[in-house]
């Protein structure tokens, strides 16, 4: 849920003192439509990896279609209709501003079902991190600033791009985890296709690109560089990452990522609001 919110808030936080009055109502919505997306999306993962059989030998947390804890219809429900909710709410968005966002919100929606459903799901191919990084990082940001005061700033895609970074490294480290069952499935992820080493290394860029561009970022507004007490919660994760944890030892890490994001995510509102 990090990975929902925190675009929002920096979003947000990116349009203050911007030329415009900013419009809270939309950043709520825009809120909801984040939140939505993020529910839409595990749900339709759960059901498109349940019936396909991808999660029958599962490291990971439980999931309720592989498990026998909700039938695969039930599931499927819940995801159409939390992607209801975003689009509803995506709808309010833009009619108050572009109908352009429309083709925005239809293509997240889409992303979101197509990253393992389908015949072909991209997630499946590697690219899981390219959705993941447009949109819970860029569009979501920028998407907020947008909502917020009809403009996208250079900012917001820098910072955007902080955040897509972490949420890239949410994916990296639960696709690390599950790097054995995936290949005996067929599920042909990118830490799949870098192998166990490599993957290692890339979550750490990732953790490493977040703190960089939050450094350019300053160049805007020196206050961001708050985020940067953030630092010490990256240590922990990242040394357990390329100590070789794995397995089990993942899970722990990714709570550790996520609550990364979520302080990272904090202190960066914090100080592009200063």
């Amino acid at each position: 849920m990090p990975a929902a919110v925190v675009p929002v808030a920096v979003g947000a936080a990116a349009a203050v003192g911007e030329p415009g009055d900013l419009v809270a109502w939309r950043v709520v919505a825009a809120l909801i439509v984040s939140l939505a997306l993020q529910v839409g999306v595990n749900y339709a993962n759960d059901y498109s990896d349940g019936v396909r059989g991808t999660d029958d030998v599962r490291v990971g947390p439980t999931r309720l279609v592989a498990s026998g804890l909700a039938s695969p219809s039930s599931v499927k429900r819940a995801a159409l209709l939390a992607f209801g909710v975003a689009a509803v709410a995506g709808l309010a968005i833009a009619l108050a501003t572009s109908l352009w966002l429309l083709v925005v919100g239809a293509a997240a929606i889409a992303a979101g079902w197509f990253y393992t459903g389908g015949p072909r799901p991209y997630g499946y191919l590697g690219l899981g991190e390219v959705f993941v990084f447009v949109f819970f990082g860029l569009v979501a940001t920028a998407g907020t600033t947008f909502a917020a005061i009809e403009s996208v700033t250079a900012l917001s895609l820098v910072v955007g791009s902080a955040v897509g970074s972490l949420a890239c490294a949410l994916l990296v480290i639960n696709n690390l985890r599950d790097i054995p069952t995936d290949r005996e499935v067929g599920k042909r992820t990118l830490a799949v296709r870098l192998g166990d080493g490599r993957t290692r290394w890339f979550y750490a860029l990732l953790v490493v690109a977040a703190f960089a561009l939050t450094a350019v970022a300053a160049a805007w507004r020196v206050p961001v560089l708050l985020g940067f007490a953030a630092l010490p919660f990256a240590v922990g994760p990242v040394r357990s990452v390329l100590g070789g944890a794995g397995g089990p030892a993942l899970i722990p890490v990714l709570g550790a990522t996520g609550r990364l994001q979520l302080i990272w995510g904090v202190l960066v509102t914090v100080g592009l609001s200063i």
